[in-house]
């Protein structure tokens, strides 16, 4: 028989130990193209679709899943043609990946690279709403007001804004930090909403994509994701809390 065990493949794709993966199959909360797995089944990792609870499951060999703590003047395309330093120039040159959605030239902070298609695509569509978390430095202190439209929406020159988490969490003299969690996906979106209530951002700092953050990782250093970080972030693009995808495991392999 050709493939691998499939409690084997969920195994290593971080649902716990083999024993844990063949409770979710018995359970029958696994499919494999479509169609409810069984115990004992064999999978091909390179073209099978596995989900658990109607969440996709990176089960390819090759899939590589990087954090990046991106430092200021670091852009996230591909190839600068101005000879900047990119977010892959920080990462390994192979297998290569690509960044999951962008940072600005000036923005700190963490940034997803993958050679994982489906999950970028999950992660980057507008219909899934990924919240993004950033520590917002602003000139002037803002009032509650203000805050409160940060909250509500405010208008853009390409249209108002989401409703939008908002805290304001330090002063510092005349200027302010806040914590920013917003779930859009466009261009300079935090910058530019806190220049339309008067409060322009001096440093930007992003602290967290979906459900990933790491304070301790410093600017500049990357890191492997964890096989359960994959998991969660799958779970949290496809609208599923990642605690309801699995029960608790007997074991964690990473």
């Amino acid at each position: 028989m050709e493939g691998e065990r499939l409690q084997k493949v969920l195994a290593r794709a971080g649902y716990g130990s083999r024993r844990a993966a063949e409770e979710l199959i018995a359970a029958g909360r696994v499919s494999v193209d479509g169609e409810v797995a069984r115990l004992g089944q064999r999978v091909d990792p390179e073209r099978a679709r596995v989900e658990v609870d109607g969440v996709p499951v990176a089960v390819r060999d090759d899939l590589v899943y990087y954090l990046l703590n991106k430092p200021r003047r670091v852009v996230t395309t591909a190839h600068d043609p101005e000879g900047r330093t990119t977010a892959l120039d920080l990462v390994p040159a192979g297998p290569r990946v690509f960044p999951v959605g962008r940072l600005d030239y000036d923005t700190e902070g963490l940034l997803v690279l993958t050679n994982d298609g489906e999950l970028a695509q999950l992660v980057t569509h507008p219909r899934h709403g990924i919240e993004k978390a950033y520590l917002a430095e602003v000139s002037g202190v803002p009032s509650r007001t203000a805050v409160r439209k940060l909250r509500e929406g405010v208008a853009l020159d390409d249209g108002i804004t989401a409703p939008a988490r908002v805290r304001l969490v330090q002063t510092r003299g005349e200027d302010a930090a806040l914590e920013i969690v917003v779930h859009e996906g466009r261009n300079r979106l935090v910058r530019r909403m806190c220049e339309a209530i008067g409060h322009p951002v001096q440093r930007l700092v992003r602290t967290r994509v979906g459900p990933i953050s790491d304070r301790r990782l410093p600017p500049g250093d990357w890191r492997q994701l964890r096989p359960r970080e994959v998991r969660a972030l799958y779970a949290a693009a496809s609208g599923v809390a990642a605690g309801q995808t699995a029960p608790k495991a007997d074991t964690d392999p990473d």
